[in-house]
């Protein structure tokens, strides 16, 4: 927490943001997903802005992903509504790639597809708001373009259109929430006049998280005891025995809600009956997700492969652009593990050693919350690890074969967490210096019979 703020609870810290907010930027917009912390953030917002006379308009962008319970759209046309004389509403129901982690074919499905009307899950929301292909004043729109693309060209967008001063797009995003979370926004260097929660996104277009410190508790205090409106898919979840951790307001297709997709068959059928039809490997994920077929420590081999064996099956049997990005990611962690290292815990090196792997420590990592040692695996990756009481973070071919096995393709299971923009710098970086690379060919690599 910034330090000017830690004799204050996170409300009375959250109003004074308010207040470095309006005297700093010009132009507020506030996206609106439909879940508890982006819908407590407008509606502090909003008393805010009413207690303080503060008569500008806030914009609020709703990226709408056609697959959602009925329970969150109605959530988010009353919130529209209850401030439609208040707001700039932008309801954005457009083509868009979004990641599927349910289909072992298909890296994106496409919400609001044109060409597929048919299978849509819902009809298109009818309000003058609402921004689709034949009501779009979106101009920095492409078609079909990424979902994180969309948003942050919208936030480019908002601002050029309405001329002149600075522009903040305030989310209802927790550190809390994970650690790679907190590290990046307590990590922050870049911030707006030296605060972590404010980041830049374009020339005088910034991104701001003011309910950062907050946790789960501080958000459903607030929203009972300020008797705000709220989700009522979150009773549901809560009916339906799930902790309040695991209650998420997202794309049901994505590696974050598929766990819960099941949770659409019981809550709404009618839902779940057009979701089976709309992404391949729907049904499978909703069956099986936390099962033994796929859960790590329960998988089998097929008779007669190993670990390594069975990866290479399985690559030859995806579509060649999937194959082309499982073997990237491959390739990159073993090259890691081999010249790098990751941090591993004391316990786990001390086991490892024991267990007879050709490991050797190489300083201490920079990618871990708390200082660890380095290991870099010097003999060939392991076929799997199930003799080690912790399998987490160490590689192994076992796991690349989950990460396909699970449609994991991000690798987020094997440590991968690059956002696009980073990505497309590593691979400029990686062309750039591509002789140095060829002269460091690691021990083992994935080799090039699996293009065929």
């Amino acid at each position: 927490m910034d330090k000017k703020y830690l004799d204050m609870n996170v409300y009375e810290a959250l109003q004074k943001r308010f207040d470095f907010v309006f005297q700093e930027f010009t132009h507020i917009l506030v996206s609106f997903s439909g879940g508890k912390d982006c819908g407590l953030l407008l509606d502090l917002l909003m008393e805010y802005r009413k207690t303080h006379g503060i008569s500008k308009k806030i914009g609020v962008f709703h990226q709408d992903f056609e697959a959602q319970y009925s329970y969150t759209t109605r959530y988010v046309e009353e919130t529209f509504e209850r401030y439609l004389d208040q707001i700039e509403p932008y309801w954005v129901c457009l083509p868009m790639a979004v990641r599927t982690a349910v289909s072992q074919y298909e890296m994106f499905w496409y919400p609001w597809d044109d060409q597929k009307e048919e299978l849509w899950v819902r009809p298109m929301p009818q309000k003058p708001y609402v921004i689709h292909l034949g009501n779009n004043p979106f101009w920095l729109y492409r078609y079909k373009m990424h979902q994180e693309d969309l948003a942050k060209q919208f936030n480019r967008w908002y601002h050029l259109s309405h001329g002149g001063g600075k522009t903040i797009c305030l989310l209802g995003i927790r550190a809390s929430e994970s650690a790679n979370r907190y590290q990046g926004i307590m990590k922050n260097r870049k911030g707006y006049k030296e605060t972590c929660w404010i980041t830049k996104g374009f020339k005088d277009v910034w991104v701001g998280m003011p309910m950062y410190d907050w946790n789960l508790n501080d958000v459903w205090k607030a929203i009972a005891q300020y008797h705000f409106s709220y989700n009522k898919i979150y009773d549901m979840y809560y009916k339906a025995g799930l902790k309040p951790h695991q209650m998420r307001v997202a794309s049901p297709f994505n590696e974050y809600a598929a766990e819960s997709l099941n949770l659409y068959r019981v809550i709404e059928p009618k839902t779940w009956a057009k979701l089976v039809g709309r992404v391949q490997g729907a049904n499978f994920t909703a069956l099986y997700t936390k099962n033994k077929a796929t859960g790590y420590r329960t998988l089998r081999l097929p008779p007669g492969h190993t670990w390594r064996s069975y990866t290479y099956f399985l690559l030859e049997t995806l579509p060649p652009k999937l194959r082309r990005q499982y073997m990237e990611k491959f390739k990159t962690s073993i090259r890691f593990w081999h010249k790098v290292g990751g941090g591993l815990s004391e316990k786990t090196i001390r086991e490892l050693e024991e267990k007879g792997y050709r490991i050797r420590r190489n300083g201490i990592s920079n990618y871990t919350k708390y200082p660890k040692s380095r290991i870099i695996f010097e003999g060939k990756i392991p076929d799997d690890t199930d003799d080690v009481s912790s399998t987490r973070d160490i590689p192994s071919w076992k796991r690349m074969c989950y990460c396909i096995l699970t449609n994991d393709h991000m690798c987020r299971s094997m440590g991968f967490g690059l956002s696009r923009q980073q990505q497309r710098r590593v691979d400029s970086l990686r062309k750039k210096y591509q002789n140095i690379i060829k002269n460091c060919t690691p021990p083992e690599t994935i080799d090039d019979d699996t293009k065929r």
